[in-house]
């Protein structure tokens, strides 16, 4: 039962949560004024310049608000996969509609007006997945509801990928810590992390040799041997087996070193041997004992091998020339100041000459001469560092951190599932922009192009994360109204 659903939702509204959107808000039309303000032309409220048009998405923005929170929770829960399937239905239409603009077709031109739907397909994907994993009966570990919640994941993402825009098209990767929150096995998540290692140390080391053995793959089989041996003491909890394993390992390492003796070895392939026998010594005890608990950690075995032998080709074959280009940058592989390393370098230079303090509101000079490419949208930070200096950069990072730790807060108070699973796909997707957005500008991570949220300048950006928290917290609202 429900009593004064409307009258009632701006009294139990999370205002912590709404106070922090203000200011986050507020420090980003600041940042962007600092980084697009130009002294001889526009005005800061001239609906011309950028600062005058962000703020006319701010004021639509609350429009947006008082939409969402007047509306009925329930209107989120039962018109979540209707949403869904338009926002795919719009996501098809903006691979053939949408003109070519930087690369990518994943604007709708509008009039005046650009749309870029990919922004509103987080939304749609946190209520459709909520929407399924609150349905009666649900368990994650039954292979057919993994299956639908990953369709449901990465169906966006591929549509979001044939519109070339790779960097909005990786966020959909936040939802794997929604499931693991949910009951995903945490193994699962450990092969994607080591994935990412395993890649980048491949890539890092790929030039290197020692006798006859690529340094990379040295690198990896190593961390893949001691991975397994790991997984078969915690996951197994097998130390009978754990001893074998190490016997193994011993004997053919030692026949690896007598036989460099005499002729030169790859020692990658010794290790790599040695993981695929102590892996099929794991097949046969899992179909021994009927436990699936060696089959997976030998699936594992043998699926880093088959990665650690299929990297090449994915950064080769796969990605495009640009996007080699970025890694290779970013790894240190190649040294391009002009080139794809440009915006990294000048990004670092403007932080770096804001010092402790800063130089003040719209005294940056590197923002102010526009060396920085891409300065008020995906590397806006980069204007906070000259600015404000360390002093205001830290504090961004700490209101991000607050934002983020209260939405989980919110999240785990959830009384309904619906609410839960789509409380942390909000707070996921804020972790997921913040972590590779920051890493971006401060060359830690591959320039791939994603918004820092409510401070990058942008329509479609302001309103899709606006969309996103404010249903949340609409949700979180009715909490307190159910009695």
């Amino acid at each position: 039962m429900y009593t004064n659903k409307k009258q009632n939702t701006w009294k139990t509204i999370d205002w912590v949560t709404i106070l922090l959107y203000v200011v986050m808000v507020a420090a980003g039309w600041f940042s962007i004024c600092g980084a697009s303000y130009d002294f001889d032309y526009a005005g800061l409220f001239d609906p011309s310049g950028r600062p005058g048009s962000q703020l006319i998405w701010i004021g639509l923005s609350v429009i947006l608000i008082f939409i969402i929170m007047m509306l009925d929770s329930d209107v989120y829960d039962i018109f979540a996969y209707l949403i869904y399937f338009l926002i795919i239905l719009l996501l098809i239409a903006t691979i053939f509609l949408a003109p070519e603009i930087k690369g990518s077709r994943s604007w709708l031109v509008i009039g005046p007006v650009r749309l870029q739907p990919a922004e509103f397909a987080k939304f749609a994907t946190a209520l459709a997945l909520a929407k399924f994993m609150s349905s009666h009966g649900f368990k994650l570990t039954m292979p057919k509801n993994f299956g639908i919640a990953l369709a449901i994941i990465f169906t966006p993402m591929l549509l979001i990928l044939l519109q070339k825009e790779t960097g909005s098209a990786l966020v959909y990767l936040a939802f794997f810590l929604v499931l693991y929150r949910e009951g995903m096995s945490g193994y699962i998540l450990l092969a994607g992390v080591c994935a990412v290692i395993f890649f980048v140390t491949v890539m890092k080391f790929s030039e290197d040799i020692v006798g006859i053995t690529p340094l990379g793959e040295l690198i990896v089989s190593c961390m893949i041997l001691a991975i397994t041996l790991c997984l078969i003491y915690f996951a197994c909890k097998d130390t009978k087996r754990l001893k074998i394993s190490s016997i193994i390992t011993t004997v053919i390492l030692l026949g690896g070193y007598i036989t460099s003796l005499f002729t030169p070895v790859n020692y990658a392939w010794i290790i790599i041997g040695c993981i695929s026998i102590i892996s099929c010594y794991l097949i046969g005890t899992s179909i021994y004992k009927r436990l699936w608990s060696y089959g997976l950690v030998a699936l594992f075995a043998f699926g880093s091998i088959a990665f650690l032998y299929s990297s090449d080709y994915v950064f080769d074959e796969i990605l495009e020339p640009h996007q080699q280009v970025r890694i290779k940058v970013s790894l240190g592989l190649e040294d391009d100041p002009t080139g794809a390393g440009y915006n990294v370098n000048q990004s670092k230079i403007a932080i770096g000459s804001g010092g402790l303090t800063g130089k003040g509101f719209l005294n940056g000079t590197q923002t102010k001469l526009k060396y920085v490419p891409e300065q008020d949208t995906d590397f806006i930070f980069c204007t906070v560092g000259e600015e404000q200096g360390f002093i205001g950069a830290t504090a961004v990072l700490l209101l991000f951190m607050v934002f983020i730790l209260r939405l989980i807060i919110l999240a785990e108070r959830q009384h309904s599932t619906f609410g839960r699973v789509y409380g942390y796909s909000v707070a996921s997707i804020f972790f997921f922009h913040l972590a590779i957005n920051i890493g971006m500008v401060i060359g830690l991570t591959p320039v791939i192009g994603i918004p820092l949220p409510f401070f990058s300048y942008g329509g479609s950006s302001l309103w899709g994360f606006t969309i996103l928290l404010f249903i949340f917290l609409r949700l979180d609202a009715s909490r307190k109204q159910r009695h």
